[in-house]
């Protein structure tokens, strides 16, 4: 017997709407994966919820959610390349109509609302509002959009898998880029998309790169190559505030707020803070002069990969692995006051304590020679 979207909300058929949203709350409390569910579990029932709202009693099947599908497939890689080409060319223009529309209302300093895209492509609407931000909900799969103003968005951003032409580029030339509780709603970045926000602040969820073997160009049987989405997110004169950077992501900014950090990721700021447990595989943290880093987990050594490096805007090198068993006690004196506030085995890494840029700089440098304990306490002097 098929399960219906009342039997995944634990409901009987014909419940009020009250009685649907008040199940869908009950187990969403029970199964939400920051209060230790499980996450298929949530999703599956969010999806339930959802349907009911408009109507639908049963679930998509298999082939129904191939149909419904945003990304095509094919019997060949020439046939995928072929479709997301035609996916990402249409979805471009779309964007580029959108992009005009919102400079016009700017422009006259009006307010308006207007969907763009289609069921086929994928709807995506967008609102400028009175005070001139531009809300935009859907989920944003490709093309150019520049703003005058901050952006509010609910919906995730990607880019196409098969051609740089049509690949996504968000630019604000002002204001803040912000997505609307992205984490409890799983909002995400990823594969290759670009954010640049000159003048503000970016505040998103999980982002995400891609890396993916190709055939060989020539033919070569067995041969592959290595094709990257790096995906980029700038912000040189604001914050950056993330959950999770993974595979093959570029982060620049004045302060930098993350929780993980794995994958080939490089984050280039002034101010970085490490909230997470993971900093792994090739990572690179590039700090700017007179900037510092402060990592509020005790890393495990699984947690903290001996590759990950920190590059100094001078071009010195330290390896982060090597600052887990650098004593606090054992910086240069001039590096840290009241050193007698710290265990002996404290490190740098590790209970949020601050590792500035002049410090990395001279890590070499040693603490200053104390006189022995006994010739302070009885004062004696070469006199």
């Amino acid at each position: 017997m098929v399960e219906s979207n009342y039997d995944i909300l634990g409901i009987v058929e014909g419940s009020t709407e009250k009685e649907i949203r008040d199940a869908f709350r009950r187990l969403a409390l029970q199964y939400h994966s920051d209060r230790g569910g499980e996450n298929d579990q949530f999703i599956k029932i969010k999806q339930a919820y959802e349907d009911l709202k408009i109507g639908k009693k049963y679930p998509d099947t298999d082939i129904e959610k191939i149909k419904n599908s945003r990304v095509y497939s094919g019997d060949s890689e020439a046939d995928i390349r072929r479709k997301n080409q035609i996916l990402g060319q249409e979805l471009s223009k779309e964007m580029k109509t959108a992009e005009e529309w919102a400079a016009a209302l700017n422009r006259s300093n009006t307010t308006g609302t207007r969907l763009f895209g289609s069921k086929t492509l994928g709807e995506i609407e967008l609102e400028r509002k009175a005070n001139g931000a531009l809300s935009i909900k859907g989920n944003f799969m490709a093309g150019n959009l520049t703003y005058n103003g901050s952006v509010i968005m609910q919906g995730s951003i990607t880019s196409p898998s098969w051609t740089q032409e049509f690949k996504t580029n968000i630019h604000l030339t002002s204001g803040d880029f912000k997505f609307i509780d992205p984490i409890e709603n799983k909002y995400r970045i990823d594969n290759g998309a670009t954010i640049i926000v000159d003048n503000g602040n970016i505040i998103v969820g999980n982002i995400f790169g891609r890396k993916f073997r190709v055939e060989d160009p020539d033919g070569k049987v067995g041969i592959f190559q290595i094709q990257e989405h790096r995906t980029h997110i700038s912000a040189p004169k604001g914050k950056v505030i993330a959950e999770n950077l993974v595979n093959t992501v570029s982060v620049e900014a004045d302060s930098v707020i993350v929780l993980n950090v794995e994958d080939d990721v490089k984050i280039s700021a002034r101010e970085i803070l490490i909230y997470g447990g993971k900093f792994t595989y090739d990572s690179i943290i590039e700090l700017k002069q007179g900037g510092l880093i402060r990592f509020f987990e005790n890393f495990s050594i699984q947690g903290l990969s001996g590759d990950a490096i920190i590059k100094l805007e001078n071009g010195k090198k330290i390896r982060l692995f090597d600052l887990k068993t650098k004593k606090i006690r054992d910086l240069a004196d001039e590096f840290v006051l009241n050193k007698e506030n710290y265990g002996k085995d404290d490190t740098l890494v590790g209970h949020g304590f601050t590792i500035t840029y002049d410090m990395l700089d001279n890590l070499s440098k040693k603490p200053s020679k104390k006189q022995s304990s006994w010739k302070s306490k009885f004062s004696f002097s070469k006199n």
